[in-house]
C-alpha cells in the first residue's frame, strides 16, 4: 500500500526542525487561504490593508512581522488563533 501525505508529514513532524518551521509558516499558509477563499489577489488584499502588493507577498511567503499579519487578518475578517498543530487524520 502506497504511503499518503499524512503518513509523510506524520514522520516528518517527529523532527524538532521541521516541526518548527512547518508551524511558523501555518499563519501566513492560512491568511493566504483566506485571501483566496474570499477572491481577492495580492493587490486588492494590498489595497484594503493600506500596504504594497509585495507586503503581501512577503507575509504569504512567510517573511513578514506580527503587525502586518494582524493587519490583514482585520482586512479579511478573521483573527489570528494559535493551535497546536495535529497530525493524525
Amino acid at each position: 500500500m502506497p504511503r499518503t501525505f499524512r503518513d509523510v508529514l506524520n514522520e516528518w513532524m517527529q523532527a524538532p526542525e521541521f516541526r518548527a518551521e512547518y508551524e511558523a509558516l501555518e499563519p501566513a499558509y492560512q491568511l493566504t487561504r483566506l485571501r483566496i477563499e474570499r477572491g481577492l489577489t495580492q493587490a486588492e488584499l494590498a489595497e484594503l490593508v493600506g500596504t504594497k502588493q509585495p507586503s503581501i507577498a512577503r507575509l504569504e511567503a512567510g517573511n513578514s512581522g506580527a503587525t502586518l499579519m494582524e493587519r490583514v487578518a482585520a482586512a479579511l475578517d478573521a483573527r489570528i488563533q494559535i493551535v497546536p498543530v495535529t497530525t493524525q487524520a
